[in-house]
């Protein structure tokens, strides 16, 4: 998720290079997504596959290898990616044998007799992020290989390649230009090993590129760069042109590559979208507007100016995930083409026959229309009320409260009813959910205000409260309060 990283796939146009990968894997070419699992109440799985039919999603990246969702994408004719957490790099890299089990129980179990179309495990996640510290670079590597081995020794390395979904932050440029671009001094020789070692086995480099982020960690991008509309002026390199940051983050990673003697290696973007809420640059506006630039170039196969042709990615994300780490930022719980409860978002166009809008899930249940609210009466003073707004935000999801956000105009009572309601919901609506002492009141109207929507959870199979329901921790951080009192005071 950096300025200068990049990610996309190579053109048919090198027949014999790409297209022979193509075949070898068996790629189709409609538009992936990402399916992320981190929330308090997911879809069944088999609703979401049925979204994803509905859709015309004809692939999906998946983070982990979750035995009720590879189930349920037998036979649904979606190509899967399954992803292997950062956290059993060192199990994988250390053993053979564990490598080997874990592509025995989630690959070749589902490959063979399950019906799951699987074509590539993903090793890991964006393990070389700066911020992880290289805490996972010595291990990547080595499970690599090993899952790999593991394929191979299975029959199944023809039909299922490994891959390494890296972050666009492995490759930087010393100027705006792509083609000053290299991969990162500190990773430079494993980044190179990782290549040569995807490039030996037929297998294609994975890269994230998000061009929000480039906004979000810079005041002065310029916001039209980030987008698909012919920013201008263009930045001219050598001849090419380049009027957005997707191209040029992408091309960054093909001149690392080229420079190094990979510069056929198939590119894969691993995720790229646009998130909807929690920060000022993240609205319904702004991700409709790059998704749908996207699609567009996606669609017409146009690529960018060193890698003319089709593109093979994945749209991150398909569903909102509120149990998501806000470490990188509140927009975290608010990637989704869809809202928690399978509802589209916007009007999306994903190039399928059936038409330009995107199709909710059906058959989801809501709770009842009720919400926790602040009563009139509460005495803004009162020394329970700045604990029992973070009490309620660090057990729930206040992301949409704050700055330039979809709820960023409400009053004080608003803001506290907000937390009082995201908490409410997210445990199942259960009244002792709503018992913040002299503060808050249950309700049947429906305190939503403009696009500030105060959401109703939906009834999952397995619901259970999120949070200690009670008032024993009132005793909270007082840096979190400090937090809270600045943004509802």
């Amino acid at each position: 998720m950096e300025l200068m990283g990049g990610g996309k796939f190579s053109r048919c146009f090198v027949v014999v290079v790409v297209v022979g990968v193509l075949f070898l894997v068996g790629s189709v070419s409609g538009i992936g997504v990402n399916w992320g699992t981190q929330s308090t109440h997911p879809l069944s799985p088999s609703k979401v596959v049925k979204m994803l039919k509905d859709n015309g999603i004809q692939k999906v990246k998946l983070f982990d290898a979750d035995a009720g969702i590879l189930d349920a994408l037998k036979k649904s004719g979606i190509q899967v990616m399954v992803g292997i957490p950062n956290d059993m790099l060192y199990t994988l890299a250390n053993s053979v044998e564990a490598a080997e089990k874990w592509v025995s129980k989630n690959i070749s179990k589902h490959v063979s007799s399950g019906g799951v179309d699987i074509r590539y495990v993903a090793v890991g996640n964006e393990p070389f992020l700066s911020t992880y510290n290289g805490s996972f670079e010595a291990t990547t590597l080595p499970a690599l290989q090993n899952i790999q081995a593991a394929l191979t020794r299975s029959g199944l390395s023809n039909r299922v390649k490994v891959t390494v979904p890296l972050n666009a932050d492995v490759y930087q440029s010393s100027s705006e230009k792509p083609s000053d671009g290299g991969f990162r001094p500190d990773i430079n020789n494993v980044m190179l090993q990782i290549v040569k070692f995807l490039n030996d086995n037929g297998a294609p480099f994975t890269v994230n590129i998000y061009p929000f982020i480039s906004l979000y960690a810079d005041p002065n991008f310029p916001v039209d760069y980030a987008f698909f509309n012919g920013y201008q002026p263009t930045i001219n390199d050598n001849g090419r042109a380049y009027d957005n940051v997707f191209d040029a983050n992408h091309d960054t990673l093909v001149w690392a590559l080229q420079k190094n003697g990979f510069g056929n290696l198939p590119i894969i973007v691993g995720e790229i979208g646009w998130p909807t809420d929690g920060d000022r640059n993240a609205n319904l506006q702004y991700a409709q507007r790059f998704n749908q630039g996207f699609m567009s170039r996606y669609m017409s196969g146009k690529g960018t100016p060193m890698r003319p042709g089709p593109i093979d990615a994945y749209l991150f994300s398909l569903i909102d995930e509120d149990a998501k780490s806000i470490q990188p930022g509140n927009f975290e719980r608010h990637w989704g083409m869809f809202y928690f409860d399978g509802q589209p978002k916007y009007q999306l166009n994903l190039g399928s026959a059936r038409g330009n809008g995107l199709v909710g899930a059906s058959g989801v249940d809501h709770l009842a229309k009720k919400w926790c609210v602040l009563k009139p009466s509460a005495n803004l003073n009162d020394d329970q009320l700045a604990p029992s707004v973070a009490y309620a935000c660090q057990n729930a999801d206040c992301t949409s409260l704050g700055y330039g956000t979809s709820c960023g105009n409400l009053d004080v009572h608003g803001n506290i009813s907000y937390a009082f309601n995201s908490y409410y919901q997210i445990n199942d609506q259960m009244d002792s959910a709503c018992k913040f002492p002299g503060l808050s009141m249950i309700t049947d109207k429906d305190p939503s205000v403009g696009d500030c929507k105060f959401r109703i959870m939906i009834q999952t199979d397995s619901a259970e409260p999120h949070g200690k329901v009670g008032y024993l921790t009132t005793v909270l951080c007082f840096f979190v309060l400090l937090l809270f009192c600045n943004l509802w005071f």
